[in-house]
């Protein structure tokens, strides 16, 4: 029998009317839309500074290495994780889907949880790990269906919309669009007289365009253009040297400024263990339950989504043996964070490999290979400029806007709950926040109209921990016991 035999017979090509063409065309297409994520992950999660040693941006430092080897190392960490999570998903779910740290969980990580809890990123990854080790033990005993009833309709629905307002933010002000100011909080940046602003701006509307044609792999392809614009600028003597990288300059190349090759991870490898060491045990509890329910929601939407494109879901519109894909998301999860990363998730883009015909795990086995074979490239990651790469951000934002519209809008005890966990997700700078303000008040609006049998006990329990949370995180009892 020979290899095509093999995985035929393995995957089952006959069985789901495939071939091994078509299952590699679609793999290599998957690959090419979620590829982003490569040099979009180390960027939102690696800490950055300024001059004058000031953190501007929260996130993983690592103590005598610079930025550039971080995200090298981070860049490595993403590209493991995915693939550990595809190789998972290829051979025991033998479902197309790909995976990756999903966007909005490490922004969460980033921003909420070390830049705005002031936890340190060891402790950050720890609570990416128990995360990962509880979904694989619910998977495991088959209790997917009590946690997805546990948590009010209305609040899943809006999560992904509030998640992407909030990513859209991050990204705009990376981009210099949107800017600081002590009135209005925020506003529009100066764009004319910002030249990353002008470059960030073209390479968006320029990614939108390919996104809106169709075009495969337009994400990573306007963040590629958007770079090497900037770096043609910045040899032109244009931008004043903020468009590129720091080795791009007016004269050329500086070679002594250009970042080594980093593949050594074991500074990252294991950092989990540390963070068990001072753990406050009641925002520890927050940040597991807030990275569990956006992973766990995010993956079963996305799951049933790109099954219904594909045709997988049964007659009362579930994915057959979903606890098998579920698993797969909980390795990746459990093993990025050992390794070093936030949570992985399952990829919406994963429809465009569906949509190319693919129908088995061959589609999965082949982005993990292609993640594998771009290890060769990880020194890339650290030549794309934070604007260029967060132009990702602002187009899965607007994507995922769209996800409010399963809101029942017109029934004021859902559109409570949901309003406000789309409200204050990027007005409070937290997707946590979001999350709780919508469970706080589900149980109210719910009881205030009479509807107390739609109420189970466990949304009142969680509602009620929150408040305690809120009392506690904004009383300063917190700090006062530290």
């Amino acid at each position: 029998m020979g290899l095509t035999d093999a995985l035929a017979d393995y995957f089952g090509f006959d069985e789901h009317d495939t071939d091994l063409r078509t299952e590699v065309v679609a793999g290599i297409t998957t690959f090419l839309a979620m590829s982003y994520i490569v040099v979009v992950n180390p960027s939102i999660m690696t800490q950055i500074t300024n001059d004058s040693g000031e953190v501007v941006k929260p996130g993983v430092h690592l103590a005598n290495y610079s930025h550039d080897q971080t995200v090298q190392m981070l860049a490595v960490v993403t590209l493991l994780a995915s693939a550990v999570a595809m190789l998972v998903m290829a051979f025991y779910a033998n479902r197309p889907f790909g995976l990756a740290p999903g966007l909005g969980l490490n922004a969460f990580f980033a921003f909420t949880v070390v830049g705005t809890l002031g936890i340190s990123w060891q402790t950050a990854l720890a609570a990416v790990v128990t995360e990962g080790i509880i979904f694989i033990l619910l998977t495991a005993v088959g209790a997917r269906e009590y946690v997805i009833n546990l948590f009010p309709e209305p609040v899943k629905f809006a999560v992904g919309t509030g998640i992407g307002l909030f990513l859209a933010i991050i990204g705009l002000q990376a981009m210099g669009v949107v800017v600081a100011d002590p009135a209005t909080l925020l506003t529009l940046g100066s764009l004319a007289q910002n030249p990353v602003a002008i470059v960030a701006l073209v390479g968006l509307f320029f990614t939108l365009a390919l996104y809106a044609r169709g075009v495969t792999g337009s994400i990573i392809i306007g963040i590629l253009a958007t770079s090497l614009a900037g770096a043609l600028l910045t040899f032109a003597g244009v931008g004043g040297g903020n468009l590129a990288a720091d080795f791009v300059t007016a004269g050329g190349i500086d070679a002594s400024a250009l970042p080594q090759a980093q593949y050594d991870i074991s500074p990252l490898v294991g950092a989990f263990l540390s963070g068990f060491g001072n753990v406050e045990a009641f925002s520890f509890a927050l940040i597991v339950f807030t990275f569990f329910f956006v992973d766990f929601f995010d993956t079963a939407g996305t799951l049933v989504g790109v099954g219904q494109a594909g045709d997988f879901l049964d007659e009362d519109g579930d994915l057959p043996d979903a606890d098998k894909p579920l698993m797969a998301d909980a390795v990746g999860t459990t093993v990025g964070g050992m390794l070093g990363t936030s949570t992985v998730t399952t990829y919406i883009e994963s429809a465009t490999g569906v949509e190319e015909g693919g129908r088995t795990g061959m589609v999965a086995l082949v982005v993990a290979l292609l993640f594998l074979a771009s290890l060769v490239v990880v020194p890339l990651a650290a030549a794309i400029p934070q604007y260029a790469s967060h132009i990702a951000l602002v187009v899965v934002a607007i994507l995922m806007l769209s996800n409010v519209t399963a809101v029942q809008w017109d029934d004021l005890t859902h559109a409570i709950p949901a309003g406000l966990t789309i409200l204050v997700m990027p007005f409070t700078y937290s997707i946590a926040y979001g999350i709780a303000a919508g469970i706080v008040s589900y149980p109210i609006v719910k009881s205030a109209v009479g509807d107390y049998d739609d109420v189970r006990l466990g949304q009142w329990l969680l509602a009620a921990a929150f408040l305690v949370y809120f009392f506690v995180r904004t009383s300063g009892v917190l700090q006062a016991a530290v």
